[in-house]
């Protein structure tokens, strides 16, 4: 990453501000969710009753000497953290740090009958077995019938805003973003994403997702168009190792999106046919690399993964912690070139996310603008905009 001293590091310990907020009112509540969510014993209900007094008035703390991960953590900063307030330190840092210490209070690393139980698993499961998912999967049929290049840009746009199945499975209306005073989609390199992904069964897609659910389903859907339509010979869906932000996405929410997909009908089950075989022969491949849930950004990634990175023809990083971690964490100008923070970057990469939280690039003085005067800074977080940026390709 390179030196920027005018775009400082994120940090929760100013009252009011976004991270502040996340800190100080949303752990606390997902705690709160959590215990609820199971029938944990009292030695569960301890350690949770721990971590939200730590989290809320006290300061970071090591982890066990015997717990399997910590000589990693130690590598990831632990040891310079330990002993600062939660809100002090990088917000990145602090945010991974809690589902970290989450997982160790209610036992998913064990031993014990608790050890890779999901604390998350009920909330994922409610949205993907939600009415709502069964319009957005019926929604598909209508696609069959589109030319390839209608149903690629409907799909993109699927993946793009996740569960927002009115802007997802329509196809937008000509000119709409033109007329809005505050666009919906503040960045579109869409073009030269395309450019990359030619129909002609040679490329290598890498996709770093997101959340589980109703927002993994469309990213799905995406991949198997991709893969039968020959604009990928070959995809690799990096998911987390562990539950980790609540909702983000682990192996085992992969195959519940996948039985979820091959449940229903119609096209849906028909991408779940091209996804199953995919899997079946290696054109699809999950991963789950340990850095997946490191406090830090993809520029500090270890060598492995920079490799596969590199090897890959595009990476697509899927979401807004994942956008964080690619441009870094950082208060940048909006109007700083979205190339210009990923230049480190091994290859061509883009990034499909909706805005929610602080960091942005890549917009124009007039967007940015645009944005300021509708709505103040709540398009920062609010979730009702989105951008499509690629850096290391041909931007049209």
């Amino acid at each position: 990453m390179p030196s920027t001293p005018f775009a400082p590091v994120i940090l929760g310990n100013e009252p009011g501000s976004f991270p502040h907020s996340v800190l100080a009112e949303r752990h606390p509540a997902i705690i709160s969710r959590v215990r609820d969510a199971f029938p944990y014993g009292p030695r569960q209900h301890r350690a949770l009753d721990e971590l939200l007094k730590s989290c809320t008035e006290g300061t970071v703390e090591p982890l066990p000497a015997d717990a399997p991960d910590r000589d990693r953590w130690q590598e990831w900063g632990l040891a310079g953290c330990a002993g600062n307030s939660w809100y002090d330190v990088p917000w990145l840092w602090s945010e991974s740090y809690f589902y970290r210490r989450l997982l160790e209070a209610v036992g998913w690393f064990g031993p014990g009958a608790w050890q890779g139980i999901d604390p998350f698993r009920p909330f994922k499961r409610a949205e993907l077995d939600a009415p709502e998912t069964d319009e957005e999967l019926a929604a598909l049929d209508a696609l069959p019938g589109l030319p390839e290049e209608e149903r690629a840009h409907a799909l993109l746009h699927g993946s793009l805003w996740g569960n927002r199945a009115d802007l997802g499975f329509r196809l937008s209306a000509e000119g709409a973003e033109a007329r809005e005073p505050a666009p919906a989609l503040v960045a579109d390199d869409s073009t030269a994403l395309w450019s990359l992904l030619p129909p002609d069964g040679t490329a290598t897609l890498v996709l770093v997702a997101d959340n589980a659910g109703r927002e993994l389903v469309p990213d799905l859907l995406l991949i198997a168009h991709l893969l039968a339509e020959g604009r990928a010979a070959r995809t690799v869906l990096h998911v987390k190792p562990y539950p980790y932000y609540v909702s983000d996405a682990t192996t085992a929410d992969v195959v519940d999106a996948l039985h979820r997909l091959r449940a229903a009908s119609g096209a849906a089950a028909e991408y779940a046919r091209v996804l199953w075989s995919a899997m079946a022969d290696g054109r699809l491949a999950v991963r789950a690399h340990p850095f997946s849930c490191a406090p830090l950004p993809y520029a500090e990634m270890p060598d492995d993964l920079r490799a596969e990175f590199a090897a890959a023809t595009l990476t697509a990083f899927k979401g807004d912690l994942n956008y964080r971690r690619l441009v870094g964490d950082r208060l940048w100008p909006p109007t700083t070139p979205f190339q210009e923070t990923t230049d480190w970057f091994p290859g061509p990469v883009a990034a499909l996310r909706t805005l929610k939280s602080d960091v942005i690039t890549g917009l124009s003085a007039a967007t940015e603008a645009a944005l300021v005067a509708a709505e103040d800074g709540r398009w920062r977080t609010s979730g009702t905009h989105a951008l499509i940026q690629v850096s290391g390709a041909d931007v049209k």
